[in-house]
Parts: C-alpha cells; sequence; structure tokens
C-alpha cells in the first residue's frame, strides 16, 4: 500500500503551486509556469518532459477527430511514480485530472486529461522485466504498460498463449481490459477480461491493490471494463494454455443474411468448435479494400465483384481451427465436414493454411501498407455496438441495406458476429445486452480529416435509427457526450457503477476523457 504520511510543508508549498498551474490552460507564451518546471522534488524529477512535443502527442489518439491538450505528461519509470502522483492530486484540496495513456488507440479522447497529466505508461516498459511466465500455473504476469503482441513473443518462447484476442495485437493489456477485450475467439473463450486471475491496481486514492475473484474482488470486477474510471491497473494475470502451431483459416461468402447469421449462431453453440469466428459485410461501393481483397485470390476478384454488383450486400464468414503436429491429420478432414454444412455461396471457400502467430498478427501487414501510403494516422470515427440477436435481421435491412447503402460514404471493414453472454462475468463493468447472444458490430471507418464529420454524422444516424426502433443496442468502446446517455448505456447497471466511483475514486480524478463525471 502507498504510504499514508502526510506531505512536508515545503511539498506542500509545491502542491499548492503544482494545481495552481495545473489550472492554467497552455499557452505560447513562454512566461506562463508549466507543471514540469515546478515539480522539482525528488519524486518526479526528469520525468515531466519539458518539450512541447509530448503534450502535443498526448492530446491526440488514434481517433485524430479530437486534441485535448494536458497540463503535463508523466513518463513513470516505477508505479511508485502513478502512486506519488495520484496521491498528490488526491490529498490537495484542489485535486487534478489524470489518464493513463497506453498506446493510444481511443478515438474519441477516452485516454484524455484537459489541463491535467497524462501518464505515458509505455514508459515503464523494460525488456528485462515485465513478463513473467509460469508454465506450471499456465499463467503470465504481465505489467500492463506491455503491448499484446510482445505478451505473446514472450509467451511463445514457452510453447504457451493467452487464449483471447483482440484484432489488432499493438494494444496495451492495460487499455484492452479496461476495455473488454474482443475478437473472434470471444465466442468460445469470452473477452480478455473474462481470462485474467488477478490485477494490480492503483486507486483514486493512491492506494494500490492485489486483487482476484477471492482478494478484493469487487475492485477486480470494477475494473474489468471499467472505462479507467475505479484505478489504474498496473499488472495482470493471464490465463495461458498449450500453443499451436498453425491455423487453417477459411472464408465463405453468403449472399442471405439469415442463412449467414443462423451458421453463425450454429457454429458458436458446438462444445470444442472453432477457435475462432467473425463475419463482415462487403458492400455495393467503396474501393476494393472496403472488403478486405487481399483475402481473396486476385483471379477471384472480378466474380466477387460481379456478385456484390448483383446484391448490393454480401457477407463473409471466417472460421479458424488451431492445430499442431497431433492434430495436423485430422484438421483437415474436420473443416471438410463444416464446409459442407454451411449454406454459403457454392464455389466461393477460401482457404488459408498459416503460422499461428501469423494468424493472430494478421491485421499487421494492413497497418504497414496504410502507414507506407501515409493512410493510417487519418481520423477514425469508428463506431461499435452490441445488438440483440432477436434485433439483427432489423439491423441488416435497416442500417446496411438501408443507411450505409443510402449514404455512400463508408469506408474500411464492417464486421458483425456473434457472441454469447455467458462467456461475460455480470460482475464486471462491461454493459452487454439481456440475450443469451448478441452480435459486435464494427464500423471500422477511415476518413479525411476535412470529411470525418460527414462519418460522424451517419454514426448519429445509425444510433438513432436503433433507439427510435427500440433495438436495445449498447456502445462498444463507449462515447456519449452526456452522463444522461452514460445513464441510459449502463442501464440497471449504473447505480453500481456510481457506487463504486464514490468508493474508488471519491474525488473523480481519473479518466475524465471518457465524459461520465464532471
Amino acid at each position: 500500500m502507498a504510504s499514508n504520511n502526510f506531505p512536508s510543508q515545503s511539498h506542500l508549498l509545491v502542491i499548492i503551486i503544482f494545481i495552481t498551474t495545473l489550472l492554467t490552460p497552455i499557452t505560447t507564451n513562454n512566461t506562463s509556469p508549466q507543471p514540469w518546471n515546478i515539480l522539482s522534488n525528488d519524486n518526479f524529477a526528469g520525468k515531466l518532459p519539458s518539450a512541447s512535443s509530448s503534450v502535443e502527442a498526448a492530446s491526440i489518439d488514434f481517433g485524430h477527430v479530437t486534441k485535448i491538450l494536458p497540463s503535463a505528461v508523466l513518463n513513470p519509470s516505477s508505479v511508485q511514480d502513478i502512486i506519488d502522483l495520484i496521491k498528490l492530486s488526491f490529498d490537495s484540496q484542489s485535486s487534478f485530472p489524470i489518464a493513463a495513456r497506453g498506446h493510444g488507440h481511443s478515438f474519441r479522447g477516452q485516454a484524455a486529461a484537459k489541463d491535467g497529466v497524462v501518464v505515458n505508461m509505455r514508459s515503464m516498459v523494460n525488456e528485462d522485466r515485465g513478463i513473467k511466465v509460469s508454465r506450471t500455473g499456465l499463467y503470465a504476469d504481465v505489467d500492463t504498460a506491455w503491448l499484446w503482441i510482445e505478451v505473446l513473443n514472450k509467451t511463445l518462447e514457452l510453447g504457451l498463449t493467452p487464449v483471447s484476442w483482440t484484432d489488432y495485437l499493438y494494444l496495451t493489456v492495460g487499455g484492452t481490459l479496461s476495455n473488454g477485450g474482443i475478437s473472434g475467439q470471444t465466442s468460445r473463450y469470452g473477452p480478455q477480461i473474462s481470462n485474467v486471475l488477478e490485477l494490480d491496481i492503483i486507486t483514486g486514492k493512491g492506494e494500490i491493490a492485489t486483487c482476484s475473484n477471492d482478494m478484493n474482488s469487487d475492485l477486480f470486477y470494477a475494473a474489468l471494463g471499467g472505462l479507467g474510471q475505479f484505478g489504474i491497473i498496473t499488472r495482470a494475470r493471464i490465463k495461458l494454455e498449450l500453443a499451436p502451431k498453425r491455423a487453417k483459416w477459411l472464408r465463405f461468402l453468403y449472399t442471405d443474411f439469415s442463412e449467414f447469421t443462423r451458421d453463425q449462431e450454429r457454429l458458436i453453440s458446438e462444445a470444442d468448435g472453432l477457435h475462432f469466428l467473425e463475419g463482415s459485410v462487403m458492400l455495393d461501393h467503396g474501393p476494393p479494400d472496403n472488403w478486405r481483397s487481399t483475402y481473396y485470390p486476385p483471379s477471384d476478384h472480378l466474380r466477387i465483384v460481379s456478385m456484390i454488383k448483383r446484391h448490393r450486400v454480401i457477407y463473409c464468414l471466417e472460421v479458424v481451427k488451431y492445430y499442431d503436429e497431433f492434430s495436423q491429420h485430422s484438421v483437415n478432414e474436420e473443416m471438410e465436414e463444416l464446409s459442407e454444412s454451411l449454406n454459403f455461396v457454392r464455389g466461393f471457400v477460401y482457404e488459408k493454411d498459416v503460422t499461428y502467430i501469423d494468424f493472430l498478427n494478421r491485421v499487421r501487414t494492413g497497418e504497414l501498407n496504410l502507414k507506407s501510403k501515409g493512410q493510417w494516422d487519418v481520423p477514425h470515427p469508428w463506431l461499435n455496438l452490441f445488438v440483440p440477436k432477436s434485433q439483427i435481421s432489423r439491423f441488416d435491412y435497416g442500417v446496411f441495406k438501408g443507411i450505409i447503402l443510402r449514404n455512400n460514404i463508408t469506408t474500411g471493414p464492417l464486421l458483425v458476429y456473434p457472441m454469447k453472454r455467458i462467456m461475460w462475468n455480470d460482475q464486471m463493468s462491461t454493459a452487454i445486452p439481456e440475450e443469451d447472444v448478441f452480435y459486435a458490430v464494427g464500423f471500422l471507418r477511415s476518413a479525411e480529416f476535412d470529411n470525418w464529420e460527414a462519418y460522424d454524422k451517419e454514426n448519429m444516424e445509425v444510433l438513432m435509427f436503433c433507439e427510435d426502433a427500440k433495438m436495445d443496442v449498447i456502445q462498444y468502446l463507449p462515447y456519449h457526450a452526456s452522463q444522461e446517455g452514460w445513464v441510459r448505456h449502463f442501464g440497471p447497471r449504473w447505480n453500481t457503477f456510481v457506487e463504486r466511483k464514490y468508493k474508488y475514486d471519491p474525488k473523480m480524478i481519473l479518466s475524465p476523457g471518457q465524459n461520465i463525471f464532471q
């Protein structure tokens, strides 16, 4: 636990000056006092960079649709630095906001701290420590500043692997655990937050606690999917299993949405079935990359385009079965039987056989390609939703075949795939639909700096359609402009969420960028 000693009089003077500075907006006037010049005590010496570029970098994120300036960026070298910073704010009469930032992959300023301090978690990464793997316990103790790709590489050295992933691996462990962490593995293994055994968390009071299902369980479940509202997660114990060697990866094209969803729902209901299942939408507009053309042989592009032109909207089902030297002889037979049971358009099935790590890291190739073209650091007005199973056909008709086709602006992947509620834990903070099966729908758009607002307007049109139709849709990676929106978002969980906030962060210090508490 953090020390409870009161600061000295000299330190109190530093605190008072520091708070006053934090409440003063950044200006171009060099005579304006800055936190990194004032906070010169031993706790923070050299850890608040004086370069304005650090503050500028922390003001934007992957979304590139907001710019929120902090007063300072802390580059901690240890967990104690973060404890000291939070204690400094909590013990002050006028506390200042603090936000943890990992790889900056939020897209609406969720990791921002206006006129406060952004904690650059990646500064704590040390190649010589930070990931400790237990082969006997089948878990890894991971400093949450590490990226999932780094965790994967480390565990594979010992023939082990985490089981639940996101599609993109260059995200920090702490970032995904604060939201949920979903992908095509979720239907089998649950989200990443369902595969955590233990956490170390620094609360908004500057107190550090180790927690699990059996110890400080309320804080444990509050922090998982808690959007950073209850504490900064600094360590996570992640479940592992023996790593497979390869992945048999098949894609099937559908023209009938009912057949597409029926096959998906049947597949996720089968015990010990597929290791990965995702669906996507392919539209009759936009460039071929809108439907991930690199996934299909060039010789078939014209056939696929022709089918899209004819039907205007078609669907792709992706499934994966992992295997190793012990199961390599049976995997082909299993996937052939699976193919025969599906109702896809015959003649439109595509197969790849890749290494396990190449499959998990499949998005990296696309990222590097976009970076080489200058198309990565652009606005990403994304929208991610959880849609109840009972509403998914209405959603398809009203949104995919209605709003999206009519507006004719969407670019980037559109995902739609089911997951099972039983794989989530209701004690956790993430809001999910009440039905036993619900769909993750992702509009992963890329835009230009002069037109991203058109996509944002379309997002609002989609949300309004769902609200008017009373579809009980819930945002994943949520953004709400008002607390009223958050109350609707959490529904019956709201009171518990508020109680936990007052319990663990009573001064509302942490993660102000989520815009939940003013």
